[in-house]
């Protein structure tokens, strides 16, 4: 009885602890959020001080080392959009059609081979994605096209694009996935094919899944760092050519963390105006995939 008694003694006080705990481990991110945020709008206000606001919406040169110096992020802006509409171009394709394989016509035994497989893509180090755009694709796109530059647009999104793709394809699966094999065997109880299933039934029923995985993966694209700092190059143009060498807004920070300029200097202070302008695009992506996993949810 005693035994039994404080047993269940240990058990009440650990009910009565974990809450606290979990909370606690709750508040962390949270804190951890309201402290970045804080420290990026601080030290973009003491930026906002020494140049205007209508000057970096929409000034159309970023030259920060110059004398006097420009700050327009439009420049920054166009790389870094050109960028993530290769790398969409790229992955959206092939994740849905990897998607579609693995859901719709693999056996569980290719699926159990060949998702961990296409997952460890995800894994590998950015850096490895960058020296290989700069180092195998950039001359395959060379010897495509002469005119191309070694640093350019189009090599980096194509390896962000093969980077994301797990993500897409992984997710896109997962949603496709939960479709009930009801809706299946009904659609092609009715004479449907595969194929015709597989587009007009069960990519409907997961599209807000789909679209939320489409949503992450640009979100990813856009903040991207280290394969456009190789392979991108460190030139900031307001273009749509994708030959010539850009640079990104990650990029940029990259540049100026390495020591290029002092504390205190306005051009210090504009590394945390890019960062809290690439939040705001992230931001507004995951704002995005919520309302449209909130939008056009299905209920099953």
């Amino acid at each position: 009885m005693i035994v039994e008694k404080r047993k269940k003694r240990k058990a009440f006080s650990m009910d009565r602890i974990m809450p606290v705990v979990l909370l606690l481990t709750a508040c962390v991110s949270v804190l951890t959020t309201l402290g970045i945020l804080f420290t990026l709008l601080f030290e973009t206000f003491s930026f906002f001080e020494r140049v205007s606001i209508g000057e970096f919406l929409t000034g159309q040169k970023w030259y920060p080392f110059s004398d006097p110096g420009s700050f327009g992020i439009l420049p920054l802006i166009s790389g870094t959009l050109k960028v993530t509409l290769i790398a969409v171009i790229v992955a959206v394709p092939i994740g849905l059609a990897t998607a579609i394989f693995l859901s719709e016509y693999a056996s569980d035994r290719t699926r159990r081979i060949i998702k961990p497989i296409m997952e460890v893509l995800a894994g590998v180090p950015t850096i490895v994605y960058g020296f290989f755009a700069l180092t195998f694709v950039t001359p395959i796109l060379r010897e495509l096209f002469p005119s191309i530059e070694i640093f350019n647009a189009l090599s980096p999104g194509i390896v962000i694009g093969i980077m994301i793709t797990p993500t897409i394809a992984s997710l896109s699966e997962d949603a496709m996935s939960s479709v009930p094999q009801a809706m299946r065997e009904g659609a092609l109880g009715l004479g449907s094919t595969k194929l015709e299933v597989a587009f007009k039934i069960v990519l409907p029923a997961a599209i807000s899944g789909i679209v939320a995985s489409i949503v992450l993966g640009v979100s990813r694209a856009i903040g991207e760092t280290m394969i456009v700092a190789v392979a991108g190059g460190s030139t900031p143009n307001l273009s749509l050519d994708i030959t010539s060498s850009i640079q990104t807004m990650t990029a940029y920070i990259v540049q100026v963390s390495q020591g290029d300029a002092g504390y205190g200097t306005t051009i210090y202070y504009s590394i945390y105006a890019v960062g809290f302008t690439l939040f705001l695009f992230t931001l507004v992506m995951n704002l995005l995939a919520q309302y449209v996993s909130r939008r056009y949810k299905e209920e099953y």
